[in-house]
């Protein structure tokens, strides 16, 4: 495995009309981790997501995916790095009419040539996978949140992505099936080595899966590292931030007031 990071931010900026909402975003994230973005909602970190599968182009600055620089890249080179990349969405993002298999199967018939057999083979793996084995023919509206999550789930792993984006992904669930998320998304990392970046809120969810962790505050990454030198933060916002769902150890240094 490479130790060059999969993903590199260099300097973003980003605004909607006079609304800045990026403003100079550097931070690299490594190959076969879990990368986890936090922050208070309205400060980008969906923004941020979108720039690095080309959703979004910044007003300058530089995202690397490997050797490709999606802010400048060409639609073939942007189409090229997507495949490269897998995506739970916040709600799961499942199709209604469809089961729960093929939902997970969807992605298979757009991207391969697979027959149906071999489709529904695959699906029922990665179902079994995420802890949903037999559950192909389920009608999708006869999931429970936390059931679709782990669909969402499936469906993001089936084409066997190097990267994984989540966004949000135990938004609306109880804490006891959040715990059994994010206990899949640490068994996931382990046995498929790829690399995971999720956009969160849940300070409890970041500790317990992640290897480094970001802050965005207002369009500013204010912290990065890992999970230890996050905790030992000296950012007072950040300290303000973890404090009611974590037990913070002593600071690092004096606190550093918000920009």
């Amino acid at each position: 495995m490479s130790d060059a990071p999969i993903i590199r931010f260099v300097d973003v900026h980003k605004s909607f009309g006079s609304l800045s909402v990026l403003k100079g975003v550097s931070f690299d994230i490594p190959r076969g981790q879990t990368t986890a973005i936090i922050g208070p909602s309205g400060t980008g970190k969906s923004v941020l997501i979108k720039h690095v599968v080309g959703l979004l182009e910044p007003d300058s600055g530089h995202i690397w995916v490997d050797d490709v620089d999606m802010a400048h890249a060409s639609e073939s080179q942007k189409l090229a790095v997507r495949k490269r990349f897998g995506m739970l969405f916040q709600g799961g993002a499942l199709f209604d009419s469809l089961t729960a298999g093929e939902n997970v199967a969807f992605p298979l018939r757009y991207h391969t040539r697979m027959s149906e057999a071999e489709r529904r083979a695959k699906a029922e793996e990665k179902l079994a996978l995420v802890e949903l084995p037999g559950l192909y023919d389920r009608p999708t509206s006869a999931l429970s949140g936390g059931q679709r999550k782990r669909v969402g789930l499936a469906r993001a792993i089936v084409l066997e992505p190097e990267v994984v984006l989540f966004d949000e992904p135990n938004s609306g669930l109880d804490p006891m099936t959040s715990d059994t998320i994010d206990a899949l998304i640490g068994r996931m990392k382990q046995e498929l080595g790829m690399t995971f970046v999720v956009i969160t809120h849940d300070i409890v969810s970041c500790l317990n899966i992640a290897d480094r962790i970001g802050m965005l505050y207002d369009g500013k990454l204010i912290e990065y590292g890992t999970v230890d030198q996050f905790l030992h933060s000296n950012q007072a916002i950040v300290r303000d931030f973890l404090k009611r769902n974590a037990d913070l150890p002593p600071a690092s240094g004096p606190l550093i007031p918000p920009p």
